[in-house]
């Protein structure tokens, strides 16, 4: 057996030995249809376990079991909430390299970004660990004299929480840890393509002491009906979904019913622009970044690169040697550097999208081609001479893929990257600091990377404004998504 089949197989054995079921109530149970869904691995097509797939019946279970337990956990100190969550932190990291492989095979992305991902999901729950004790209120004395004004924060209520495949552990606790943190119960339901990650996190969880009904998971391939029934049920309180702008809509609309607080992290369509005073091996640098970052399968990707034409020949060439030199292969393999694709749709979306552009005139400088063989592979891409508001450019990609656009002025180049219905993120490079402040604040994303092309952290609020969303998460704001405030009027005669 070569090294590569040795970690494979190593890797399989970490998701065999997970449990597969549905976690409800603290306990681990199958289907009530005795129903499974497989789970593959991108790189080969194939299946590297079976896990439980819920109907409508088992979704209202794992609400059931959040509504009973929202009560006693909202009375749990916040300190002791904080202190689970620091405890869940230490697994995470004591466990990261085996979390790391087991996202690897069922999502495709490098070992080594894997990695990093399970770092970065570690660390919302050491965030929030430490917000739990600071939530606040308030005192003062109303205007009148008469009477005091008391304001507290109070948890939401029960909440579902959707988490997509691309990033399978760190939307998950970007969303449990300020949920826990404030006093909220809550079901999550991951993404179908990849469920282990979020199986590993429910067990971790368990073992740091969170109660049974606080956590609840559910793994389904029947989303639309299940969720829809959840959100239709008025014990549900909140909302917290990441994904498309197209399924959120429709979230939105169905949670109007009910009136229900939600948060929505959408799609994005990030623009990536280069001036021409611009440190271009920096820009270049920040381009394989912001791009090649998890396959291109974040929806903070730069996906439009608009760069003034004094230096769009340069950047262009530059980048496709850089791109065109990356290693594509399995994940587990320590050298690759760029993995597959989640599945063959997306492969033949992102491989559309090339086919749009060339077919309006962009030039090839390198990759514009699937892989051959097993596995979902597309070669990184670079495209030059792609034309403003074409459908290259008005979609977001979801993969490897960089065309650039080129641009004569700063009205021109914040003309064009606000010629779009996404404002999630934006990333500017120019070595002129009143340049960059001012392109910052007048592009309208609701993140902004200034010369660097990796902008989330955990500290900081992630969002979007227009069609990328409501809400933000992360940060200092980040549990008040999860807190309602009471004001409490109080007679004073004195």
């Amino acid at each position: 057996m070569t090294i590569l089949t040795d970690t494979i197989a190593a890797a399989e054995g970490i998701a065999g030995s997970l449990p597969q079921g549905l976690f409800i109530g603290g306990e681990w149970r199958q289907a009530e249809s005795g129903a499974t869904l497989a789970v593959d691995d991108p790189a080969t097509g194939r299946t590297v376990a079976e896990v439980a797939d819920a109907g409508t019946a088992d979704g209202l279970a794992a609400l059931t079991a959040a509504v009973d337990a929202q009560t006693s956990w909202a009375a749990v100190p916040p300190r002791e909430r904080g202190e689970i969550l620091r405890r869940s932190f230490e697994i995470i990291m004591a466990r990261r390299d085996d979390l790391a492989a087991l996202m690897t095979l069922e999502m495709g992305k490098p070992l080594a970004e894997s990695q990093a991902e399970v770092a970065y999901a570690a660390e919302f729950f050491r965030w929030f660990a430490e917000e739990a004790v600071r939530i606040d209120g308030g005192y003062l004395v109303a205007p009148g004299g008469g009477s005091r004004v008391v304001t507290t924060r109070q948890p939401v209520g029960p909440s579902l929480l959707i988490t997509p495949w691309n990033f399978p552990m760190a939307m998950g606790t970007r969303k449990i840890g300020p949920a826990l943190a404030a006093g909220c119960t809550v079901v999550v339901k991951p993404a179908k393509q990849t469920p282990l990650s979020m199986l590993a996190l429910a067990a971790i969880l368990a073992e740091a002491g969170v109660p049974p009904g606080v956590v609840n998971v559910f793994t389904t391939s029947k989303s639309g009906s299940v969720t829809s029934a959840l959100i239709a049920d008025p014990r549900l309180r909140k909302l917290s979904f990441t994904g498309s702008t197209e399924v959120g809509r429709a979230l939105i609309a169905q949670s109007a019913q009910n009136v229900l607080r939600t948060s929505m992290e959408l799609g994005g369509n990030a623009p990536f622009v280069v001036f021409d005073d611009a440190d271009v091996t920096l820009a270049v640098e920040g381009a394989v970044q912001a791009k090649m970052r998890n396959i291109g399968e974040a929806c903070t990707a730069a996906n439009r690169f608009y760069v003034q034409r004094g230096v769009a020949r340069e950047f262009g060439e530059a980048l496709a040697e850089r791109l065109g030199s990356l290693v594509i292969g399995h994940g587990l393999d320590p050298a690759t550097q760029v993995g597959p694709l989640i599945d063959r749709n997306a492969l033949t979306g992102v491989s559309e999208l090339v086919d749009a552009a060339t077919s309006a005139g962009a030039r090839v400088l390198t990759g514009g081609e699937a892989v051959d063989g097993a596995g979902n592979f597309y070669r990184p891409t670079v495209l030059t001479g792609v034309p403003h508001g074409i459908r290259t450019v008005r979609e977001e990609i979801f993969g490897p893929v960089a065309p650039i656009v080129a641009f004569d002025n700063e009205d021109e180049a914040i003309a064009m990257a606000n010629d779009s219905e996404y404002g999630l993120a934006a990333y500017v490079f120019t070595e002129a600091l009143e340049r960059g402040l001012r392109v910052c604040e007048r592009i309208e994303s609701g993140m902004v990377g200034l010369n660097q092309g990796i902008i989330s952290n955990p500290a900081a609020p992630f969002g979007g404004v227009k069609h990328s969303g409501l809400g933000r998460e992360g940060g200092f704001g980040g549990i008040d998504e999860y807190l309602e405030v009471k004001y409490m009027s109080i007679r004073a005669p004195w």
